[in-house]
């Protein structure tokens, strides 16, 4: 999960707020519905609460109109020409409505909807009567975007056929390869039962949706509203807040992901560190599941309409047990993941280290996949501790450079990121956190003490964020570290914190009204620049799979802008290491590397085949751009064949041998150490540290600043 900290210094401020300036607010007894309240209690919080309150006039209104129709209908499988014809009238008086909390806008939108859908479902088996003709030439476009939506009935009929073509074209040549490999079926007989899995899907998809209830889509409207003040803010259901109150204490069983609906799709929100799809690298954030399996020879159940509850019900499961999913990755290609249901361990969440060998050196890597904490006692075991811990242990087996991989860090807690900033410098202001009311707090670490004052290179990809983004921009920033990874870090610079509406008025006869997670705090650097939207820009930039895709907080709707204040009095005329040269030097190792050449054509493949929205419908054609892509992919695998030089070993001095499931841990701990051997971005990073090392000594440090 991203940032939760200002668990110390903020939360208890929201609630102040909301005691003192919200609990006594007077909502008349004579409120017609609880959606009419909830309009009005949500747009007051914002108002009162959120950092960057927006003005809700017409531009908002044309905002909010575009994102609920959008959100009901994103494929436009269901509204019609007419239908958005007739909406429009609300197109400019939407902000009016919530003002004078109207939900016209709604009960029209959804009345409509729910006719189409029944519509669609009256017609569909009709559909899939006849046999689909895989040898014609035909297309279909994908553009959903800018596409118009259908004139009436009957094209929409038109559109729904080629979309199920599409549907059981992909179930016909999956079936298709297994008959020319084993020849137990017919053709025809492969066609039929890719029509008869399609109908089977489409009952179950209608019957899920007959089961949402008005609430559920009433839900989207208002995330329809409170999303345009930013995109971490949200309305939270009650059903909702259950699942966003999870976490990760002890273990629990399942796959190891987070999901959350986003325009009638499931998406991958959060890889939950210690579960399967973490430790086998099985999904990224932002795939989006499409469908689910329990078995290979089970039709997949498509959940785009599900409540996001039954949706999980489908994925998650007891350990050992499989499920199929079907994926749409970021690139556009869409592929069936088969994963294995296990535990969770907590204790995969925590630090863990890495001794490094070449020839004359010892090294040290620490891997830090979360900043975790104990909220209820900073004195138990967090990311802090346990960092030091660390680095203590491997400054005793006499390393002589340290990377710290902060790669897929989502955040956590702040007083550890301060805290753990401290083990690098001297001492002085970690980030500044600005607060609603332009409330300035600048956060400080006052431990003179260093603990390791050697090379550093800290490892970042696109999804290290929040937390993760101020640890690396604060070493950058005193010149302490070299960064390496991604053009940017995420780009969180923002805090959010959840307030509970049940407290906020008194009296309240509609039963639980949900939560709402607000945005109230932004960070900025001690330079004074924010990491909202630009995040941190590595000193070293590496080529991978997501080097042309739009993936960051600056690619979400409506997020709050980059600005920035006074910077903090701080010093960085540290001396250092000539990072300049070191950096050169790797940049040259880059560019004539073989693998990473692979890898940036891969990236520009991959955002070549997320920018082609045409798929043809003849089997053939279609056959031939599947295997044409799997061709392209198959070169990336020449990147299995990399093995490192240097020597990695697990740090046995933090395995403890009283550990309970001290053999399981052992086992993951050395697929670990095998992951790093061959990775080649941690490669690299060695190749960095070692030219540093080779600079010691060599009157060539300096004072280098390398903002």
């Amino acid at each position: 999960m991203f940032l939760r900290i200002l668990g110390f210094i903020i939360s208890g401020i929201i609630s102040l707020v909301i005691y003192f300036e919200v609990s006594n607010v007077n909502f008349s007894s004579d409120e017609p519905n609880k959606d009419r309240l909830l309009v009005d209690l949500v747009s007051y919080v914002l108002d009162k609460l959120h950092y960057d309150p927006q003005i809700i006039n017409d531009d908002f209104s044309i905002k909010v109109y575009d994102d609920f129709i959008d959100a009901v209908d994103s494929q436009k499988r269901f509204l019609l020409k007419s239908d958005i014809e007739l909406f429009s009238q609300f197109r400019l008086s939407i902000d009016d409505q919530i003002n004078s909390s109207d939900i016209a806008f709604f009960n029209i939108v959804y009345e409509t909807l729910i006719t189409r859908i029944d519509e669609v479902e009256s017609f569909y088996s009709e559909i899939l009567e006849d046999p689909f003709n895989f040898q014609i030439n035909e297309e279909i476009n994908l553009d959903y975007e800018n596409l118009d939506y259908a004139s009436n009935l009957a094209e929409l009929k038109r559109i729904w056929r080629k979309r199920l073509k599409l549907s059981a074209l992909d179930g016909y040549a999956s079936k298709k390869e297994i008959k020319d490999q084993e020849e137990v079926i017919s053709e025809e007989e492969i066609e039929i039962e890719s029509r008869t899995a399609i109908s089977e899907n489409l009952k179950d998809f209608f019957q899920f949706n007959s089961e949402l209830e008005r609430s559920d889509w009433f839900s989207l409207y208002l995330n329809s509203i409170v999303t345009q003040f930013d995109p971490h803010t949200s309305y939270l259901a009650p059903e909702a807040k259950e699942v966003f109150d999870q976490n990760i204490s002890g273990k629990f069983q399942g796959i190891g992901a987070r999901l959350f609906k986003r325009n009638q799709q499931v998406e991958i929100s959060e890889i939950i560190i210690g579960g399967p799809v973490w430790r086998d690298n099985l999904l990224n954030v932002g795939d989006i599941i499409i469908a689910v399996a329990q078995s290979a020879e089970e039709e997949p159940t498509e959940i785009s309409l599900m409540k996001l509850t039954d949706a999980t019900d489908l994925i998650k499961g007891e350990k050992g047990t499989n499920v199929f999913l079907t994926i749409k990755r970021v690139d556009g290609g869409i592929e069936q993941v088969e994963i294995t249901r296990d535990i969770v361990e907590l204790e995969e969440t925590y630090a863990k280290s890495s001794i490094i060998k070449d020839d004359s050196n010892v090294y040290g890597l620490i891997n830090l996949p979360k900043f975790y904490v104990d909220f209820d006692d900073y004195g138990e075991r967090n990311a802090a501790s346990d960092l030091k811990k660390e680095i203590l242990e491997l400054k005793n087996k006499n390393i002589n450079g340290l990377i710290l991989d902060l790669r897929n860090n989502g955040g956590g807690s702040l007083k550890t990121v301060v805290d753990i900033t401290g083990f690098f410098i001297e001492k002085g202001p970690v980030v500044q956190v600005k607060s609603i009311g332009g409330r300035k707090e600048i956060l400080k670490d006052n431990d003179p003490s260093i603990i390791w004052d050697g090379p550093l290179v800290i490892l970042v990809n696109e999804f290290s964020a929040s937390a993760s983004e101020i640890l690396a921009a604060a070493l950058q920033d005193y010149n302490r570290a070299i960064i390496l990874g991604s053009k940017q870090t995420y780009g969180k610079g923002t805090v959010q914190n959840v307030v509970d509406l049940n407290n906020v008025i008194s009296g309240n006869t509609y039963g639980d009204l949900g939560s709402l997670k607000i945005t109230t705090d932004k960070f900025y650097r001690v330079n004074g620049g924010s990491t909202q939207l630009e995040g941190v820009k590595s000193d070293l930039v590496f080529p991978n799979r997501y080097s042309y895709i739009d993936i960051g907080e600056k690619d979400l709707e409506n997020p709050l802008s980059w600005d920035k204040i006074d910077p903090a009095r701080y010093d960085n005329s540290v001396k250092v290491f000539n990072y300049a040269q070191a950096i050169s030097n790797s940049k040259e190792r880059i560019g004539q590397n073989e693998y990473f050449t692979i890898i940036d054509q891969h990236a520009k493949l991959i955002k070549s085949k997320q920018d082609d929205k045409t798929i043809s419908l003849n089997y053939n054609s279609y056959k031939e751009d599947q295997a044409e892509f799997k061709l392209q992919t198959d070169k990336l695998k020449v990147i299995e064949d990399f093995n490192s030089p240097y020597l990695f070993e697990w740090n046995d001095s933090n395995l403890d041998v009283n550990t309970s499931y001290n053999d399981d841990m052992k086992e993951k701990r050395d697929r670990w150490i095998k992951s790093l051997q061959k990775d080649i971005y941690v490669n690299e990073a060695m190749n960095l540290l070692k030219d540093l090392l080779s600079f010691e000594g060599n009157d060539i440090l300096s004072q280098i600043n390398i903002n």
